[in-house]
């Protein structure tokens, strides 16, 4: 598979959530590539040997626990001098149906999508300068994967889509913060890929919400990451992959 980021040094990129869909894609696409991988992943699946197998570097870590994200990145600290991206794609979707306490699923939300990608944030921050550091036409990068939902809310998902918005909230601050050595964005994608278990009505549903009627598909996603990854005078921005849903 040819490399259209083969620009980017060889410092590795860290992506969170690799076990399965986007996390997945994207590992694979970068081992493909011949680029170094680190991932994490909270449960251990049979697609994690593959990415083993293939020379990535996992770590298992649950985002639920601040102790676990300590030493994953007291772990990344001893191991790497250097980071040449960060792609924060961990995550999780509880449902506001009542299973669990209203409190209890923000808490949950917002440790997942604020507080586990801000401390990775400020504790690798020093590996991206490095990396940026070696030579003046090399950026680091952090790129989180965010939500449609988060500039629109949602009404069966409040608290994650509210948890969403405070993502896209740190890309502001972290672009800032991290400028010009670092460049931070975020990507707002709605209907990537159908679940397989989505049944026919809802699919043709969810489709005729955007524009071009169709899923975007995970090749899109990996087509944005690299387009962010490339950029030399794009941060701070959060890149919409909506099929044009928001003219609907």
């Amino acid at each position: 598979m040819s490399d259209p980021t083969s620009d980017l040094g060889s410092d590795p990129i860290l992506i969170t959530g690799v076990g399965r869909r986007a996390g997945l894609h994207l590992a694979r696409n970068f081992l493909r590539r011949g680029r170094r991988v680190v991932g994490t992943y909270r449960t251990e699946r049979p697609a994690l040997d593959e990415l083993r197998a293939a020379g990535a570097d996992l770590h298992g870590c649950d985002f639920y626990d601040d102790g676990a994200i300590g030493a994953l990145a007291t772990a990344l600290q001893e191991r790497y001098p250097a980071l040449r991206a960060i792609i924060h794609n961990a995550s999780d979707w509880l449902p506001d149906d009542g299973a669990l306490p209203a409190a209890e699923v923000m808490r949950r939300m917002l440790q997942v999508h604020v507080s586990a990608p801000y401390q990775l944030n400020l504790a690798l921050a020093p590996l991206l300068l490095a990396c940026a550091s070696k030579q003046s036409a090399v950026q680091a990068d952090i790129i989180h994967i965010g939500d449609y939902v988060s500039g629109r809310g949602s009404s069966k998902h409040s608290a994650y889509a509210a948890s969403k918005a405070a993502q896209d909230n740190l890309t502001l601050s972290f672009a800032a913060r991290l400028a010009p050595k670092v460049k931070v964005n975020s990507i707002a994608p709605a209907l990537l890929l159908f679940h397989d278990d989505d049944v026919e009505e809802y699919r043709a549903k969810a489709r005729a919400k955007s524009l071009l009627q169709r899923e975007g598909g995970l090749d899109e996603l990996q087509r944005a990451v690299d387009y962010l990854l490339e950029s030399r005078y794009v941060t701070g921005r959060i890149l919409h992959l909506d099929g044009g849903r928001h003219l609907q």
